[in-house]
């Protein structure tokens, strides 16, 4: 929209670079191109204001397919006015001198153009389409046809209107019948998901069973160990209680040889003594036989006093006396 000011009955416009001005006065032309600025008489002055920037228009309308299924259509055209003249000649692009807005709605009947023209060439593709394909290839093929038609349609460029781009975002049945679409692929996407989760189940068991496998083996394994420490053991036991039966053995009979010297030695000794003593007394006797009786009498006595034990002090009792003396007395008579 163009900016205008008020200055004593004369109006000032200033344009932007975007928007192509003409002004006419008396039937003249007097200022034609973008970005202007200019004083004016509003009494006087035809104005119009021509937008030449890139502008996007975007549109949804509803189709039905070859198998009667309806798709709702969104798309996007860019367009520019390449001649803003005969845009200006053709539509009503004047605007007020006073507020620099526009007096009628030029941009809504360009976007009315453009928008039944592409439908129009997007209604020729889908109603000879199913909706498989239409959902598949449709974007493609009605993006191809609108362009292809804007550009053969010879009202835009009468118009001078250039189509820039052309863009189609999406091809989408009713609610109803995407959710039908939906559940084949979803069901698939749940097997898939239900497969990949009983596969991880499954690896998750093999991976259990190898590790009880495992522990089992590591339990076997400890086992046999234990076995064969406990049959060692034993056998060390076995080795330990030979080899200390055997010590007890060897030295049960060297206690045993020791014993039977010693006494062989004891009975050598005491047969040694009693030979000796038998020898003395053999002897002893030999020489009492050559002594007279007297003789023999005599040595018994002083052997018997040698044995006598000693007497230091004799009590006589009168009993012993009285009968000592009744003996002594009875024998003097004789």
């Amino acid at each position: 929209m163009a900016d205008i000011t008020r200055r004593l009955g004369w109006r000032h416009l200033r344009g932007a670079p975007t928007a192509h001005i003409r002004h006419h006065s008396g039937g003249k032309l007097l200022h034609d191109g973008p970005g202007l600025s200019f004083w004016f008489r509003a009494l006087t002055a035809a104005l119009s204001e021509v937008p030449v920037d890139d502008r996007e228009l975007a549109m949804t309308f509803h189709a039905r397919t070859s198998d009667f299924q309806d798709v709702a259509v969104q798309a996007t055209v860019t367009y520019r006015i390449g001649d803003p003249a005969l845009a200006a000649a053709r539509l009503d692009f004047s605007i007020d001198p006073d507020t620099g807005i526009w007096r009628g709605a030029p941009l809504e009947q360009l976007g009315t153009l453009l928008t039944e023209t592409a439908q129009q060439h997007a209604l020729d593709v889908l109603t000879r389409t199913s909706l498989s394909s239409a959902l598949v290839d449709g974007v493609s093929a009605v993006r191809e046809r609108i362009a292809a038609g804007l550009g053969a349609e010879p009202r835009l460029p009468a118009t001078g209107i250039e189509v820039v781009a052309v863009r189609v975002m999406a091809l989408r049945p009713e609610p109803e019948v995407e959710r039908a679409l939906r559940t084949p692929a979803r069901e698939q996407i749940q097997q898939e998901a239900d497969r990949a989760t009983y596969e991880r189940r499954a690896v998750a068991v093999e991976r259990e069973r190898a590790i009880a496998e495992n522990e089992l083996a590591s339990q076997i394994e400890l086992a046999r160990r234990e076995e064969q420490l406990v049959d060692q053991r034993g056998t060390n036991a076995r080795r330990e209680a030979e080899e200390h039966a055997a010590a007890d053995a060897v030295r049960a009979e060297a206690e045993a040889t020791r014993s039977v010297r010693l006494a062989r030695a004891e009975a050598e000794g005491v047969r040694a003594v009693g030979d000796a003593k038998a020898q003395a007394q053999a002897a002893w006797l030999k020489v009492h036989e050559e002594v007279e009786v007297a003789t023999l009498h005599a040595l018994t006595g002083a052997r018997l006093a040698e044995n006598l034990p000693n007497i230091d002090s004799l009590t006589i009792s009168p009993d012993v006396l009285t009968g000592l003396l009744a003996k002594l007395g009875a024998r003097e008579p004789e």
